[in-house]
């Protein structure tokens, strides 16, 4: 059984309670609550995330492994390293941080996902991320601009020294693949030494990300998350050094 969480308390069981890979839905905590920025944050704080469907209440999941990309062992393919310099090139191309989030994060909503039909992204999740960007900025959209046109990007929130990444899609090639690079680049300039990934993917893997434990993956956060957040997520050009040097 998992717990059903009290709206009048902020409270999460033990991560531990969390289903086990035995189970129909391994890594599933809690269900019930609410959306609010003050639950959100209580949540991701202790390695807690909400993912759920229509027709469905709020559930809480803390997976056992966690996947995670640690900034230092992103993958740069000599590919993605032509594309990079390619884009730092070309007029027109440019990274912009938090310019368009509502419409990254209905994009993401939109996304088709390997093995899955339908959305987790529903529109009360949209509105609940947006309301808790407008309330202290802890929610992020890195965004792909070509001539104007989003054409990819990724969202995910930030506390203290740790990044959350929720989502990414795109419209045109290798997009997303630009924007997560510049993530990685804006991570390592601000010390924040690994983006929490959920899940595993193929996809994810190929680009660097690996499985931890949860009890390591924990034992970061709660040392991460207490220490003062960025106050600038602006995207500069000279960034890109992080990954390529010289940048441009």
């Amino acid at each position: 059984m998992i717990d059903w969480l009290d709206e009048a308390s902020l409270d999460f069981p033990p991560t531990s309670r969390a289903l086990g890979p035995d189970t129909d839905a391994p890594g599933l905590l809690a269900a019930g609550g609410d959306l609010t920025p003050e639950r959100l944050q209580a949540a991701y704080s202790r390695g807690i995330f909400p993912w759920y469907g229509a027709g469905q209440p709020p559930l809480w999941w803390s997976p056992e492994p966690r996947m995670v990309l640690q900034t230092k062992d992103f993958k740069l393919s000599r590919s993605l390293r032509k594309t990079l310099k390619h884009f730092i090139e070309t007029p027109g191309c440019e990274i912009r941080v938090d310019s368009a989030t509502p419409e990254v994060l209905a994009a993401c909503a939109n996304a088709p996902r390997e093995g899955q039909n339908g959305t987790w992204i529903l529109p009360e999740m949209q509105a609940a991320y947006l309301a808790w960007q407008q309330r202290d900025g802890a929610v992020h959209s890195i965004e792909t601009w070509v001539n104007g046109e989003l054409a990819g990007g990724l969202y995910g929130i930030n506390l203290g020294r740790m990044f959350f990444g929720e989502s990414m899609f795109m419209r045109r090639t290798d997009a997303s693949k630009i924007a997560l690079a510049a993530l990685v680049c804006l991570c390592r300039e601000h010390g924040i030494a690994w983006i929490d990934c959920q899940q595993n993917t193929r996809h994810l893997a190929s680009l660097g990300a690996a499985e931890v434990s949860r009890r390591a993956f924990e034992a970061h956060l709660r040392a991460s998350v207490t220490q003062a957040a960025p106050d600038d997520w602006s995207y500069h050009r000279n960034l890109w050094s992080h990954l390529l040097s010289p940048a441009a």
